[in-house]
């Protein structure tokens, strides 16, 4: 049974990707992050996700570097979080400098401990005009440096990169992921704000996927 290091955001994305690898009968260790999001709520999504799938889950402690990543609205309070569509101009607000690079460096190593095959990560196609780091050649690349990182080989998979989020929520309902328990809202109350992008982007793929929306939003 191969073993893999899922980066695991408590989000669609990595929620399906986590019941994906489990389907096929990898040996699953979940890895969240906390960067100092201000949703820290998908941290919490995380923990119920893992314990519904039976898989071990780890978060590392990432908050003091907060303050490095600058003025954007995951991290800095004093920056809004978008509303309306998932925007390219709008969005690039919530970018976090080099984010995924820490968050794949931090899985890399728990991969590597565990003497584990991959490390895995949810980027799609989606996501590639807003966030440089979820670009198909930024992943090579690390996939690339994780390979000659230690003697035990290590790849990068990255699936989703050429789905769309309707895929993704497709593959979810025919996997039976609980989505409910999902976390996708940037402004982290108790409940989905309805209004910023993310939770725009949410309801347009329930929408377009033909699937049944279980999240209770706010607005």
């Amino acid at each position: 049974m191969s073993k893999t290091v899922v980066i695991h955001s408590g989000g669609i994305d990595s929620t399906v990707l986590l019941a994906k690898l489990v389907a096929e009968g990898r040996e699953v260790h979940a890895l969240s992050v906390d960067y100092g999001q201000r949703h820290r709520r998908e941290l919490v999504a995380a923990e119920a996700i893992c314990r519904y799938y039976q898989v071990p889950h780890q978060v590392a402690d990432l908050r003091a570097l907060a303050p490095i990543f600058g003025a954007n609205a995951l991290t800095n309070q004093k920056v809004a979080v978008p509303e309306g569509h998932y925007e390219e101009v709008s969005m690039k607000a919530t970018v976090v400098p080099n984010r995924n690079m820490l968050l794949i460096a931090v899985a890399g190593s728990l991969a590597m401990s565990l003497q584990a095959s991959s490390v895995a990560y949810g980027a799609h196609s989606g996501d590639h005009a807003i966030y440089p780091d979820c670009r198909p050649e930024f992943a090579d690349a690390l996939d690339r440096a994780l390979r000659l990182a230690d003697w035990h080989e290590i790849i990068l998979e990255r699936p989703f990169v050429g789905w769309n989020k309707t895929l993704i929520v497709q593959e979810g309902a025919r996997l039976k992921v609980p989505l409910e328990l999902t976390w996708s809202c940037y402004v982290g109350g108790d409940k989905h704000c309805g209004r910023c992008g993310t939770c725009v982007e949410r309801r347009e793929a329930f929408k377009l996927a033909g699937v049944v929306d279980p999240t209770v939003y706010a607005s």
